[in-house]
């Protein structure tokens, strides 16, 4: 019977099959590693706003609390975006007539709220409630920066599970006294590991429980 292959085919076969499982597993590392790069987590990149809001000279040069414009960051869920009538408390007396203000004006006049792109965006899928961590803590810029030293509000940290689990399974190194956490560029006291460890317990934080599914997926 003649030989339809020739000898070569074996080594041709095993080839494309050992070639194409290499392929593969390239395929995954690939993309495990863009789906952590700030490609994908955004880290570092500045949407364009309506308004070119500087973080860098209303918090860093002026020192204006966090409160002010974000009032609910310690009552509710969402830490919130000023009002335009908030803006409007300063430009109303000081660059009233700014060109790149003239979108908060307009909304003013119309009563259309100002469209901000969200810097720090989760999905839909979960549950993050600002008031627990201010209240348990965790400061500001522990998530969200140096804000002061940004001139366009970008993302400090990827924000992935992964990273919020680290915090979880570990949240002594990140807290601070509550009275501390809206301070930027905080200097701990040299006994901070004996106030961490106090603070587990005075605060009332239950580590064993801040890994269970339900805390961030309700």
């Amino acid at each position: 019977m003649p030989q339809i292959f020739h000898r070569s085919a074996n080594g041709i076969a095993r080839f494309v099959l050992w070639g194409a499982q290499v392929a593969f597993l390239l395929v995954i590392l690939v993309w495990t590693g863009l789906v952590r790069s700030e490609f994908f987590t955004e880290v570092a990149r500045a949407p364009r706003q309506p308004v070119p809001f500087s973080h860098r000279h209303h918090v860093g040069e002026l020192g204006i609390d966090c409160r002010y414009c974000h009032g609910g960051v310690e009552t509710s869920a969402s830490a919130g975006l000023p009002a335009t009538e908030v803006c409007m408390t300063c430009h109303s007396q000081i660059w009233t007539n700014a060109d790149m203000l003239a979108p908060v004006r307009e909304s003013l006049a119309s009563g259309e709220p100002l469209r901000w792109q969200r810097v720090h965006g989760l999905p839909d899928f979960v549950y993050f409630n600002h008031a627990i961590h201010i209240h348990k803590g965790v400061a500001c810029e522990t998530c969200h920066g140096d804000v002061d030293d940004m001139p366009l509000m970008m993302r400090a940290h990827s924000l992935t599970m992964g990273w919020c689990l680290s915090c979880h399974r570990d949240p002594e190194p990140n807290l601070r006294p509550p009275a501390e956490v809206f301070a930027m560029h905080w200097k701990p006291p040299e006994d901070i590991e004996r106030v961490r460890k106090s603070l587990i317990d005075v605060l009332g934080i239950d580590t064993a429980t801040m890994t269970d599914c339900y805390v961030c997926h309700r």
